[in-house]
């Protein structure tokens, strides 16, 4: 693909020219010499109290702030987002859970499951989001898994296709234990993904949820713990912690004019005015931009964007952004399927995503 985008680039410099004229106005060469210089890169990220820090945007997946982001850490609580993103994945969320007597004398947070007890795997999911149930933790892990041991493998099979390096499970609940870690920048970067799953988000973003008790004549209710939820404009998730060597962690997320942040902090003493002034910034720095519209065409070539392109540009950024044509070979699977080829948008020297091309529709005949 790479030679053959290079082999196109002589003749198809102009066409291209065009192209990013058509969808990326703000870009300077679509400006030309009225182009008005503008203050280059954000301001800086707000200090934190945290050992650790992060900010991503959530449809680019591009990390806005990073403090000692890549240290490895205990994350306590943290932990659950991954157990609920593979329990989502692996397990039938109306299969039923068999309470066993780990789970319901696991120590720590807990929704007061009992030996013996029958809940739906959803439902459960909903306790353990919600009210950081160790209990529910330990049942969802032995009902997906198998066994605990079985589901943390398939926890951190999960943070290696993630491209998680600075993170390692060896529990599904988050408690202290040897060779469990992660870094700021992981749990920014895995809860981005997990928020691009309709069920996930919506268990995180529900403040409060009931479930059936087969003990008592009244539900469960569960409050969700994320203050977040109450006292930020747009909060829709995601999840607190706390032990005592890991300290006050917390991930929110935040969706404002369509854009949706994540902030994680990691043993910080004042979280919650941390994550408001650390989304109050993404937004202020990074607004979302369209880039290029689905159904777009591309340079009078009869290809046209499969899928709208947004990214969050800080000032002066946008000017730089250049986008370059890779065709698909006519011999691949796919170009069977429609594709013939691909914008690859580059920040600088730096690549930044890229928005597949199919053959644009023929217009339907006028009727006479």
């Amino acid at each position: 693909m790479k030679y053959a985008a290079r082999s196109i680039r002589r003749y198809a410099l102009g066409a291209m020219l065009i192209a990013l004229l058509a969808f990326a106005p703000a870009i300077a060469y679509a400006q030309g010499r009225t182009a008005k210089p503008s203050p280059s890169g954000p301001p800086p990220a707000p200090a934190t109290h945290a050992k650790a820090a992060a900010l991503i945007d959530v449809q680019s997946g591009r990390l806005l702030v990073s403090q000692n982001g890549d240290e490895e850490m205990r994350i306590a609580s943290l932990t659950k987002i991954m157990t609920a993103i593979v329990a989502v994945e692996h397990g039938d969320l109306q299969s039923i859970v068999t309470v066993s007597k780990r789970a319901a004398g696991k120590e720590g947070s807990s929704i007061y499951l009992r030996a013996g007890e029958k809940m739906k795997l959803l439902d459960m999911l909903y306790g353990l989001m919600l009210r950081s149930g160790n209990d529910a933790a330990t049942a969802v892990a032995e009902h997906v898994g198998g066994s605990v041991e079985g589901f943390v493998f398939l926890m951190n099979q999960k943070a290696e296709q993630l491209g998680l390096e600075h993170t390692h499970f060896a529990n599904p609940s988050g408690l202290d234990q040897e060779g469990h870690y992660s870094s700021a920048n992981d749990m920014a970067r895995l809860t981005s993904y997990a928020l691009h799953n309709p069920v996930f988000r919506e268990i995180v973003r529900t403040k409060v949820r009931t479930a059936p008790n087969p003990y008592e004549p009244w539900d469960y209710k569960w409050v969700n713990k994320n203050k977040m939820l109450l006292q930020y404009e747009g909060a829709d998730g995601v999840k607190t912690g706390y032990t005592k060597k890991a300290l006050r962690c917390l991930v929110s997320s935040a969706t404002r004019g369509g854009q949706q942040l994540v902030a994680v902090t990691l043993n910080d003493g004042d979280d919650w005015q941390d994550h408001r002034k650390l989304l109050d910034y993404g937004f202020a720095a990074y607004p979302l931009q369209l880039v290029m519209a689905k159904g777009e065409s591309f340079a009078g070539y009869p290809y046209v964007a499969v899928a709208d392109f947004k990214y969050p540009f800080a000032a002066g950024e946008r000017e730089k952004l250049t986008a370059h044509f890779v065709p698909v070979a006519s011999t691949s699977v796919a170009y069977a399927f429609g594709y013939r080829g691909k914008l690859e948008f580059r920040l600088g020297e730096q690549p930044i995503g890229s928005v597949g091309l199919v053959a644009q529709a023929p217009p339907e005949d006028k009727k006479k």
